[in-house]
């Protein structure tokens, strides 16, 4: 007779893959629910009281911005769907395929579907003993991570039973990620001749950085030369750190390449210099050939390849430039799919 006691199921860990979000249609009525839902998140815009916010977004922004986002959104629709959805579910299934089956990985969306709240449940229900949530944002902002990581406490806080959390804040100077980087911008070296190197990030306001600066640390010049204790969650520091890794990995030096902010909203300063300001003045330079990253976007989306790889191709053009490429997201490569899974288990 066998008296040992049998053995314990093995407890699985829930990962929790989060990207900003997308309209579940380009039609103005699905546009207009996302960018309700977006630009009503007190962490995006976070200088009005809501008393004047919700009024003025609700009734007046949001109904005149919808119907040109649902022209610029159809032009990036595929058969598909939205690139940030699907590769976003790549993704998922081959990190899943990666980790086996000790792991359930989720997909989820900060604003509208597949929303947190359902990502989260479907972990909940397959009783993991904690989660491990890595937000698709390589380097930390309040409007970004800072939401995502709000609203997942916010949904699991009311749960009876709250399981332990931990974050992946920030993953800026991961090795996997950037040499993940480096290799498609190898690619793409490898196809043509560059003049130049533009590395071109999501813009924040300038009041984002103050908010969050240690010790009044952050003065937007020299302070973001080297990325250390004061500034580690320093959006722009890690912007920089992030530029200088990719160029080292291309062999290149500071001033072969440049590092600009884009999609800027309102009138308030933002991070400097602007892109589509920057990249007009480079043919009079003698800039004739620029090889353009966007290092904050993990996916491709309305920002990388409409905003970067069309309308920034064209200015450049009409200023008299001669080609403007830009490098493909990491979507589902396999080197980054290896990345995202070498974090989780060293999570």
């Amino acid at each position: 007779m066998n008296s040992s006691a049998p053995a314990t199921p093995s407890r699985r860990i829930g990962v929790l893959l989060v990207n900003l979000g997308t309209p579940d249609s380009p039609k103005t009525p699905d546009v207009r629910r996302y960018l309700n839902e977006f630009l009503t998140d007190v962490r995006v815009i976070d200088n009005l009281p809501a008393v004047v916010h919700y009024p003025l977004f609700q009734g007046i922004v949001i109904p005149l911005r919808a119907p040109k986002s649902a022209k610029i959104y159809q032009q990036l629709w595929t058969e598909r769907g939205s690139p940030l959805l699907f590769h976003g579910l790549d993704l998922q299934k081959k990190v899943q395929d990666q980790l086996g089956p000790d792991y359930v990985v989720a997909f989820g969306m900060r604003y509208q579907n597949p929303s947190i709240a359902r990502a989260l449940e479907e972990l909940r229900e397959a009783a993991v003993e904690r989660i491990i949530v890595l937000p698709l944002f390589p380097q930390y902002a309040s409007a970004s991570t800072g939401s995502v990581q709000e609203k997942v406490m916010e949904i699991v806080g009311k749960w009876w039973i709250v399981p332990s959390i931990s974050f992946i804040s920030a993953f800026s100077d991961d090795p996997g990620f950037i040499a993940t980087v480096v290799e498609l911008g190898k690619r793409e070296m490898a196809k043509h001749e560059y003049d130049h190197i533009v590395f071109s990030y999501h813009g924040i306001p300038e009041r984002h950085i103050t908010k969050g600066s240690v010790q009044n640390y952050c003065q937007f010049g020299s302070c973001c030369d080297t990325l250390n204790d004061k500034n580690r969650y320093c959006y722009r520091a890690q912007c920089f750190d992030t530029s200088r890794r990719v160029a080292e990995g291309l062999g290149i030096t500071p001033d072969q390449y440049t590092v600009a902010f884009q999609s800027r909203l309102g009138r308030d300063p933002w991070l400097k210099p602007y892109t589509d300001i920057a990249l007009k003045d480079f043919p009079a330079k003698g800039i004739k050939n620029v090889l353009a990253f966007s290092p904050a976007f993990v996916a491709d989306c309305l920002e990388t390849t409409i905003e970067v790889g069309d309308e920034f191709k064209e200015m450049f053009e009409e200023a008299g430039g001669e080609h403007w490429q830009l490098v493909p997201s990491l979507n589902s490569e396999p080197m980054w799919v290896d990345a995202v899974t070498a974090m989780i288990r060293r999570s």
